[in-house]
């Protein structure tokens, strides 16, 4: 028997299991005129100067503002995370917008040469980008990728995650209310083949990926034999390094919000927590006493940190992982189940006596799950940090400023947060390496990514630098 495919995408409550909505997806036949809206929009946006590319993006910053408290309500609803958290995550939307509508014209002028006046180089936009983006920020995270991504000229045609169209479709409404023209941002609900489709559909320009190692290689392999730029921000499975000298209140409060924010459901989280022998035990029954005291509940209140997982196959894998890494010699601190009742709650986790042959150290875990490991010593610690798959981010804990900087340029990671937890910020890029991808959101590099980056030389004679 041949299993069909779902014909739509379905929003699910996961704290209590109810459906929300129902959004059926485009059609292969309906492909052309979604992409043909994008290429119109972009033939208008990509004409406009940067100061109404940044009066839009102005804009935008005002209406996420005015409706965050109806966009956190939209997304507690749709993938769990707590309500205040989810406002918090309509804000940091707001502001990236708004850093951008201040800071983003220079970023797309034209760039002078050694050359002299006869030669510059101009960022010129590529055209429609299909970004495939996940569930857990579906605010934020699509934010951060299109505001770059627009201010660069470009269209952006978002893929949302099924169990969030919902917020995809609010975020579209509230471009079009800012002002850019029809298309230059519209959602494409689509299954797999459709996708592949549009991949390769001429209209196409490039792919942006933030999803899972898998689906990231399935999508870029695709963008490469149509020859498109793409990149990609794939799974994280983070260390989170503390050697002896540093301050252990500090440590131990970023480590908490570092692995248990958003249910733990970050790609950045300190998955990974790497603690100098002598200071293992102390750390360990601080973090573990701090777990205990995080609230698990009914994410629409206030009080609770820490909601339900957004599917229950994935808070499904989340116990099998846990499981493996027990069945493998490591020792459960604290939490390990899925919690009894409606919604897809589980507890929050610490594992210690991780060693690099279990799971949780070999896989990452999309959940709330703690993994600590000793080293014996800072070389130690490296060699464990760096022996992963994945090379999103790491934070290092120390009172040692020099050694911070020694041991920042022998991480295998894309960015290194010193006594910090690793975060997104407009003003630095984000991005990895090895399984965790390739190339950089935010900053000006994130505005270069879908650029064509032209070199302009006027070599007409009495201009300076005109002879070669």
């Amino acid at each position: 028997m041949t299993l069909q495919a779902p014909a739509a995408a379905r929003s699910v409550n996961p704290a209590t299991g109810e459906v929300i909505d129902t959004y059926p997806f485009v059609g292969g036949d309906e492909l052309d005129a979604v992409l043909r809206r994008a290429r119109q929009g972009f033939a208008q946006w990509s004409q406009s100067s940067p100061g109404v590319r940044c009066a839009a993006l102005a804009r935008m910053a005002r209406l996420l503002l005015r409706d965050v408290e109806e966009l956190g309500a939209l997304i507690t609803a749709e993938m769990g995370k707590p309500i205040t958290q989810s406002r918090a995550e309509v804000e940091k939307a707001a502001w990236v917008a708004s850093w951008y509508a201040d800071n983003g014209a220079k970023m797309i002028a034209d760039a002078p040469t050694s050359i002299g006046p006869a030669a510059h180089v101009a960022y010129r936009p590529l055209g429609p980008v299909l970004a495939v983006e996940p569930w857990n920020f579906p605010v934020w995270q699509v934010m951060r990728g299109a505001i770059p991504i627009l201010l660069g000229g470009n269209a952006y045609v978002l893929k949302p995650a099924p169990n969030v169209v919902g917020c995809a479709l609010a975020v579209e409404r509230l471009w079009r209310e800012a002002g850019v023209p029809e298309g230059t941002f519209s959602v494409l609900n689509a299954d797999n083949d459709v996708v592949s489709q549009a991949i390769a559909h001429p209209a196409v320009a490039g792919v942006t990926v933030t999803g899972s190692v898998r689906a990231g290689s399935a999508i870029a392999a695709q963008a490469g034999r149509a020859i498109k730029r793409s990149v990609l921000e794939l799974g994280g499975s983070d260390a989170f390094i503390v050697l002896g000298d540093a301050d252990l209140d500090a440590a131990v409060e970023a480590a908490i919000h570092g692995r248990f924010q958003n249910s733990g459901q970050i790609c950045i989280a300190a998955k990974r927590i790497i603690l100098d022998q002598a200071i293992a035990d102390t750390f360990t029954e601080r973090f573990v006493a701090e777990v205990r005291k995080l609230t698990v509940g009914d994410p629409t209140q206030e009080s609770t940190y820490i909601g339900p997982i957004a599917r229950d196959d994935i808070r499904q894998e989340i116990h099998r992982q846990v499981e493996r890494t027990v069945a493998e010699g490591a020792r459960l601190l604290t939490g390990g189940s899925p919690i009894e009742g409606p919604g897809s709650f589980f507890q929050p986790t610490v594992l210690a006596d991780v060693t690099p042959a279990m799971t949780s150290f070999r896989e990452e875990i999309f959940g709330p799950v703690a993994s600590l490991v000793v080293a014996e010593d800072l070389e130690d610690a490296l060699a464990m940090a760096n022996d992963s798959q994945f090379g999103l981010s790491a934070s290092l804990w120390t009172g040692d400023a020099d050694l911070a900087s020694r041991v920042a340029q022998r991480l295998e990671v894309g960015g290194v947060f010193i006594n910090g937890i690793a975060v997104s910020d407009p003003r630095i890029p984000i991005g990895g390496v090895k399984n965790s991808g390739y190339g950089r959101e935010l900053s000006h590099f994130g505005v270069h990514e879908f650029t064509n980056i032209q070199a302009v030389w006027n070599c007409t004679p009495g201009f300076e630098g005109a002879t070669r």
